[in-house]
């Protein structure tokens, strides 16, 4: 893409938030900007992970400007106890509240809109006002959100009314983009079982610093700031802490767990379930259950290397719609890990192509969650680093690889070609 070939992210989610879709976003756009491409974006006043306007913000209309990146904030209805209404209302209210900054935003003529799942919601302006101005359009699907309202009993049974009609909308939005990419390869399984074509279809990874995040980085000050003794063992979950992710099964864990002193469980991250959480694990009375906030993006790799065991978890049905995007992270640290995901989902596939690079155990079953475990602090017992996690970010999820991938398949979506072929991992 050259200068002038630019591009518009149109997302619910971007910088400065520090975790999930918001995070890469950020990361994305500064990347191009660094490559001295003109990009815009179109956004909602940072709200995530902890569900409320972020400090040093009004959940009102602003722009910010530099050479490169103009970007747009729009205000939306933000529940801090999002139940699935809620959750609907408050991505309907980005929607509608996006739709003149989106308008004005297209009257410039970028080269591609890439519209970011969720919210589907956006979906229906933004092909609208890419046929109108002669924008090339790219959906890319960090949530299969129907998959994920249904699947996860957020809504209403897949064999409602409701979820045929949202089933059918979301099918007919899909094929009428130019080119569909999303994070995993089910993901993009699950994108042509709706009917994304073939020549669609983009693989676009979430990715890791892998000169910042690395092995090499001490814990033990964090250690020492959490008073946890050399011969104790930190358990880490972190991130967002909502329903879906099923923490309940690592409170059940701390209760099999909680006759040995030597292991702490740490839950770092806010969400809209933290505080039921919270009340759980002291309604249990479980002393080694602690809950810490998130940390600045630059303590990451340090908290990373502290941990002995991290802890990636979801229900079940959970992971094909959903790959967890802290596990690249996980991974570039060289981190020793429990992944709860079915066998024949994404995360599953990669634990049976590259052995020894999780352990991946059937979801909401904490016998097996507790066997994964052992198994995963008997490898950190041997060795810090798990070189099979360290090398397959290194292979796979290179941040400047990944981003230079995508910019070429950007740059042919550009001139009409078609998108390149889907590498395997």
């Amino acid at each position: 893409m050259t200068d002038r070939a630019s591009l518009l992210l149109y997302s619910l989610n971007y910088s400065p938030e520090l975790t999930g879709i918001g995070k890469y976003n950020g990361e994305m756009i500064k990347w191009f900007a660094d490559a001295d491409i003109h990009t815009e974006v179109v956004c909602a006043t940072p709200y995530y992970p902890e569900w409320k306007t972020h400090q040093g913000y009004k959940n009102f209309y602003s722009t910010e400007k530099d050479a490169l990146t103009r970007v747009t904030r729009c205000p939306h209805y933000v529940p801090s106890n999002p139940g699935t209404l809620k959750r609907l209302m408050h991505l309907a209210s980005f929607a509608l509240s996006s739709l003149f900054p989106l308008l004005f935003a297209c009257m410039r003529r970028p080269k591609v809109m890439m519209v970011v799942q969720p919210t589907l919601f956006c979906a229906p302006m933004a092909l609208l006002l890419g046929k109108l101005f002669g924008i090339r359009t790219i959906m890319h699907i960090q949530d299969f959100e129907v998959d994920a309202m249904f699947g996860l009993s957020m809504g209403t049974s897949q064999r409602g009314a409701l979820a045929r009609i949202a089933f059918w909308c979301e099918r007919f939005l899909l094929r009428r983009f130019d080119a569909i990419s999303t994070i995993s390869h089910s993901m993009l399984a699950r994108a042509a079982s709706k009917g994304a074509a073939a020549d669609q279809l983009l693989f676009f990874p979430n990715w890791s610093d892998t000169d910042f995040v690395h092995p090499g980085v001490s814990g033990a000050a964090l250690r020492q700031e959490w008073n946890v003794a050399d011969d104790e063992r930190i358990l880490l979950y972190a991130g967002n802490i909502g329903a879906k992710q099923g923490l309940e099964l690592l409170l059940d864990a701390a209760s099999r767990l909680a006759n040995d002193p030597k292991i702490r469980i740490f839950i770092v991250g806010t969400g809209a379930h933290k505080s039921v959480l919270q009340a759980e694990a002291h309604k249990r009375h479980l002393s080694n259950v602690e809950f810490k906030p998130l940390l600045p993006w630059e303590r990451v790799p340090e908290m990373l290397s502290a941990a002995d065991v991290h802890l990636v978890i979801q229900r079940k049905g959970a992971a094909d719609a959903v790959l967890p995007s802290k596990l690249t992270n996980i991974l570039s640290a060289g981190g020793h890990t429990v992944v709860t995901a079915e066998a024949d989902t994404e995360l599953g596939r990669i634990a049976a192509t590259h052995p020894g690079i999780y352990s991946c155990v059937e979801p909401e079953d904490v016998g097996a969650f507790l066997a994964g475990l052992e198994h995963e602090l008997e490898q950190a017992s041997r060795s810090p680093t798990n070189t099979v996690a360290r090398q397959y970010a290194e292979t796979n999820l290179n941040e400047d690889a990944v981003l230079a991938r995508f910019r070429s398949q950007l740059a042919m979506l550009c001139e009409g070609k078609p998108v390149l072929p889907k590498e395997r991992q």
